[in-house]
């Protein structure tokens, strides 16, 4: 099954506008992101334009579905950074539920997580919610 990076591009970490950049913190790391997965079995990245973690940024969503997805933000746009995202990406569409073992996530992930959301539930149990 395909997991999904999601990628904020506009994000803009402390500072950026003093730097000159010509591009968004968050540019460069899709761009990254992008490369580095762009020969991994079961994982595909995109780009959106917010996340809505700006305090956080830069932030990514990792995403299956029927799978648990995270948000993992404050990262630096560096190629460490970017293989992580990807690697743990990887590990993440090889899991049954979208779970991975904390031993198990590359270190460049570790203490980046902000949210954890439930799989959405199908559309035979939709009417069980109400």
């Amino acid at each position: 099954m395909t997991t999904w990076i999601t990628i904020c591009d506009t994000c803009k970490r402390d500072g950026w506008d003093l730097t000159g950049a010509a591009q968004t913190d968050g540019e460069a790391l899709a761009a990254l992101i992008e490369d580095a997965a762009r020969d991994v079995p079961d994982v595909r990245t995109r780009r959106v334009a917010c996340l809505m973690g700006c305090k956080a940024g830069c932030n990514v969503a990792v995403q299956a579905h029927g799978k648990l997805s995270y948000t993992i933000g404050n990262f630096e746009p560096m190629a460490e950074a970017a293989d992580g995202i990807v690697t743990y990406a990887a590990l993440h569409a090889g899991s049954k539920n979208g779970q991975v073992p904390y031993r198990d996530w590359p270190q460049a992930i570790k203490g980046h997580f902000v949210t954890r959301h439930p799989p959405l539930p199908d559309a035979a149990s939709d009417s069980d919610a109400a």
